[in-house]
């Protein structure tokens, strides 16, 4: 299907799993009113097929569907609903390559360190597909992110366990106070268009060009900033003392998959900086293996493994361990720690998961523990710092009371930090990093040292105009509270200013708005949520990010639930589903046990809005009712308790679909606004309704035995299909 209506993409884990289940029943409905859902394939698997296709056969070659999706997004009737997608880390892109050549697809290995030219191409275009390579593709617009009304009103009649706050509690936050990428930052707003070239001059006056003609147009704000090695390294010794000193478990949180460059590195010296003594005794043997830090400990262990000097340094490391302050762990019972793998503690999950727990992490001595929450670089640190001593001074939020934060986000155009992956850099040696314009003119330059962590990010005119306009609309819309989280003090957030100040003055709503430094705003926040308030935040691409799970995991229990719509700048609609923090532990139950307890309301909610924009864009009236009565299932799932249950024998992702497309059909069946989708839909309402006992019935059987869906990155279609539809009296209903 070339041009869908709708384009559905294909992903990975357990949105994936839940898709094998939930999207016949999508395009099923569909039909009825005319309208087409495709799918194009962004799964990390996929992306890494799509970029070898000359090392395959061709039947295992397919379309690159991100670049497709990537041009789609730019015209005006793109209409795209957008699962959580892996965004790899360097140890899930090789998981993922292994399972690939097992199962016959003859990829070449992702060099670690590149020695050839071949190897070196080779590595460039894995590192294409790294972190987060997805989003910024994807999303040409702003971002609009908030809880449905039916989500937070659920949520507030049905308040999720939060945990106790101890007003002598040990956690905190802890971050660089200087020599960080904050304190570093250089802004600039270029009054023409320009090409800068990147470039290091060594001491000695070699001149290295790390990165050529690099274009910006008019009204772009440019960034440069550094973290200092030297600075980074003393930190991290200090705070692991600092940990041990008092009694709390040290963790560090960091965000190495949307920061694929900087982040593993940050993450590598925390590895390094725990390990000291070892990797100070045995600095050449490691070299000569081959360890990488920036991996984790994971990497570290299963490498010195293979060695004959394995033995050895285990023991030397199972000393080290002993000796310092307890790890915050990902999973006590397999050991674990929070130093395995870059990927597994991302920030924005991981910090509000703590905050939920009363400030907890898990130990290794599986109990529950203060933390150390360890965040380098102080940009956004602030914003956690102050929602732990909030809730140190005043106690849990009470979910069945909280007002809720919504987020209007800066993200268009690869905007801010997020979009500086081709533009960072490890410095080879001591010297100046500048940004040469080609005029000649030096825009920005930082002195240097050997290993420091260098990089640029942009930020477009016609993005920040479009994301203050959104700000607006939804403040117009919600008249609540609405602050834009920005710090005159800081470089970037300067600039940005200029912008917002006279646009809002223009538009004659600056006393709507306040403008707030992000501790500031984040106390606000917090206060007024507390008195059952509401308040918009407005973003940048970060805090985006961090917020919208920061918030909606303390209100609603999960970020999963969160509507997210993109409006593109070009007309069309992105629709995204919500996060896919948890989707690795739902997979690994799913089979074990073939129970799949991902919830699916981020997908409803994004169906609902995908269908009504459809019938706005497309003069679809039918496409229209169909989006009101997924509202009116979203209701009934919620009101009737249809969501996942999280153990094995309860109700799972695939009975929540069951009675999704049930209530979908009767909402369409007992709408008036059109009498030929109703006397469509109302026997397949009769037929889902009559059928009830039997498909919950099917549904409850398939489950408590392992589950083969034949991968985990790249799964059997057929396997995984089985598995996900295994009631016969349920497919015939819906074929």
């Amino acid at each position: 299907m070339d041009n869908p209506d709708i384009v559905y993409t294909k992903v990975d884990e357990a949105p994936e799993l839940a898709s094998a289940s939930f999207l016949p029943i999508i395009q099923r409905f569909a039909a009825e009113a005319g309208v087409t859902v495709g799918t194009r394939d962004i799964s990390l698997a996929g992306r890494i097929i799509a970029t070898f296709p000359e090392h395959l056969t061709e039947a295992q070659r397919q379309s690159d569907d991100l670049a497709f999706l990537g041009e789609l997004v730019k015209t005006p009737g793109a209409n795209v609903i957008k699962l959580p997608n892996v965004s790899a880390s360097v140890p899930q892109l090789v998981a993922a390559v292994k399972e690939l050549q097992a199962q016959g697809y003859a990829l070449p290995d992702y060099p670690e360190s590149p020695a050839s030219d071949a190897e070196k191409a080779i590595r460039a275009k894995y590192d294409t597909i790294k972190g987060s390579a997805v989003n910024p593709v994807l999303r040409e617009g702003n971002s609009d992110r908030r809880a449905a009304v039916a989500v937070k009103n659920y949520a507030q009649a049905n308040p999720h366990r939060m945990g106790a706050w101890s007003a002598d509690s040990k956690t905190t936050v802890s971050t660089m106070d200087a020599n960080d990428f904050r304190s570093n930052e250089k802004s600039a707003t270029l009054a023409q268009a320009a090409t800068a070239r990147i470039e290091h001059v060594a001491l000695d006056g070699t001149v290295t060009v790390l990165k050529d003609a690099v274009s910006y147009p008019a009204g772009t704000v440019v960034d440069a900033t550094f973290m200092s090695a030297k600075a980074l390294g003393a930190f991290l010794l200090d705070q692991i003392a600092a940990t041990k000193e008092a009694g709390t478990l040290f963790s560090i949180h960091l965000k190495a998959t949307m920061m694929k460059v900087s982040d593993p590195i940050i993450f590598g010296h925390a590895v390094k900086a725990f390990l000291k003594p070892v990797f100070d005794t045995y600095a050449d043997d490691l070299a000569a293996m081959g360890v990488n830090p920036n991996s984790g400990l994971g990497g570290v262990l299963s490498t010195i493994a293979a060695s004959p000097k394995g033995a050895e340094i285990q023991a030397a490391i199972d000393a080290v361990m002993a000796d310092q302050p307890p790890m915050y762990m990902v999973n006590s019972d397999k050991g674990i720690t929070n130093l395995h793998v870059p990927s597994d503690v991302i920030i924005d999950a991981s910090m509000p998961a703590l905050i939920r727990a009363g400030g907890k992490g898990w130990g290794p001595d599986g109990q529950e523990a203060d933390t150390n929450c360890v965040i380098p670089d102080s940009s956004y640190a602030a914003v956690y710092d102050e929602a732990v001593k909030n809730c140190i001074a005043n106690g849990a939020l009470d979910p069945a009371t909280a007002g809720t934060v919504q987020n209007v986000g800066l993200m268009a155009q690869k905007a801010e930090e997020y979009g500086s992956h081709p533009t960072t850099f490890e410095i080879p040696a001591d010297g100046t990093v500048r940004m040469v314009l080609d005029n000649g003119d030096i825009l920005h330059e930082h002195e240097v040292e050997a290993g420091d962590i260098w990089r640029s990010a942009s930020t477009r005119q016609a993005p920040i105009e479009d994301w203050v306009q959104l700000a607006i609309d939804r403040q117009a819309l919600e008249n609540c509270q609405a602050v834009f989280w920005l710090d005159e003090d800081r470089a970037h957030d300067a600039e940005l200013l200029k912008y917002v100040r006279p646009l809002l003055d223009k538009a004659g709503v600056a006393d709507k708005f306040q403008i707030l430094a992000p501790r500031e705003a984040t106390a606000l926040s917090f206060d007024t949520i507390r008195k059952g308030e509401n308040s918009i935040a407005v973003t940048g691409n970060v805090l985006r990010d961090y917020l919208t799970d920061l918030f909606p995991i303390l209100e609603l229990g999960t970020s999963a639930k969160m509507l997210s719509i993109v409006k593109l700048m070009q007309g069309g609609g992105l629709f995204e589903t919500g996060a896919g923090g948890s989707a690795p532990k739902h997979v690994q139950q799913l089979v074990e046990e073939n129970h799949l307890r991902w919830d699916s309301l981020g997908e409803f909610c994004a169906l609902g809005e995908s269908l009504k924009f459809l019938a706005q864009v497309k003069n679809n009236p039918k496409a229209m009712v169909l989006g009101r009565a997924v509202d009116a299932a979203t209701q009934g799932i919620l009101d009737h308790d249809k969501s996942p249950g999280r153990k094995v024998g309860q109700p799972d992702n695939r009975d929540s679909h069951y009675y999704f497309a049930l209530y979908w059909a009767q909402a369409l069946a007992a709408q008036t606004d059109d009498v030929e989708l109703a006397a469509s839909f109302a026997p397949i309402a009769q037929a889902l309704s009559d059928a009830e006992a039997q498909i919950t019935s099917d549904l409850a059987a398939a489950q408590g035995q392992p589950a083969d869906i034949g991968g985990y990155y790249h799964t059997d279609p057929a396997k995984t299909a089985a598995v996900m539809r295994p009631s016969a009296a349920l497919n015939a209903i819906i074929g």
